[in-house]
């Protein structure tokens, strides 16, 4: 497996659905350990980070760096010619779901509108009988308390979840998932984003044809949060296509800096 492919200075790690689960299956063997990182990174995010220095450091120390878009994964698998899955939130829980069959893992549901918490929750339930979620929690929109912030910490390594999504928003969630990786223990930690929206029903997930086209942008753009989305989609977007290619050029470089926890 390639270590990673370099996206404007974000190192994307190719990997696949089974590899995933190896990795996922040693890691939660420890539960007095620390909790570890899948980081779901797209265009968005790759250009945030040529202007947020911190979002970038978050990514490159992530557990995993996921290709959350389908052109990231064309891309590593016809130009690097390595087996690589798409790791979009979505895409990765709903695997973990039905790979939680056979191991039995447990979720903790973290973020979203408290009735859009509740209703992914019913959500994954329905679509899968056999998943445990332990606990789920709706925070407050203002930032939490220290006491607070250690009463819902207390709870959570009290239930010991396995898989831990942390749907705050882009990079809201970025920021909560590396403040709080030692204070958890023994969970892997998502970066969810709207995925709480999509199985709590509040938008609807592009068909699964847009989905595989690498067009599902534009299915989100033209949907409810346009005002919200308009931003991320044509200016980000646009930001990140102008900087890949002069990197493909060789007229700008972007060093990846890679760091570990361990």
């Amino acid at each position: 497996m390639k270590d990673y492919v370099n996206f404007l200075g974000v190192g994307v790690t190719p990997i696949t659905y089974p590899q995933l689960f190896e990795l996922v299956d040693k890691w939660i063997a420890d539960k007095s350990g620390r909790s570890h990182h899948i980081a779901c990174v797209n265009a968005f995010c790759c250009a945030l980070s040529l202007q947020n220095k911190e979002v970038k450091r978050i990514y490159n120390a992530a557990d995993i760096t996921g290709a959350d878009g389908m052109p990231f994964v064309k891309w590593i698998r016809f130009f690097h010619k390595t087996p690589c899955d798409r790791i979009a939130a979505p895409d990765t829980i709903l695997q973990l779901a039905e790979h939680a069959k056979t191991t039995g893992y447990t979720f903790y549901l973290f973020g979203g509108a408290p009735d859009v918490c509740i209703k992914m929750k019913e959500y994954l339930e329905q679509r899968f009988p056999h998943i445990k979620i332990v606990g789920y929690f709706s925070p407050p929109f203002r930032q939490m308390t220290e006491e607070e912030d250690q009463q819902i910490v207390d709870e959570i390594n009290a239930l010991k979840p396995d898989i831990f999504c942390v749907g705050l928003g882009t990079p809201k969630q970025d920021y909560w998932i590396d403040t709080h990786l030692d204070k958890i223990k023994g969970s892997v930690l998502i970066a969810s984003g709207a995925t709480f929206d999509f199985f709590g029903g509040r938008i609807k997930m592009a068909p699964e044809y847009l989905r595989k086209s690498g067009f599902e942008w534009v299915f989100r753009l033209f949907g409810k949060d346009f005002k919200r989305l308009w931003k991320r989609y044509i200016i980000m977007h646009g930001l990140f296509v102008w900087n890949f290619s002069l990197q493909l050029l060789g007229i700008k470089k972007f060093k990846v800096e890679r760091t570990s926890r361990d």
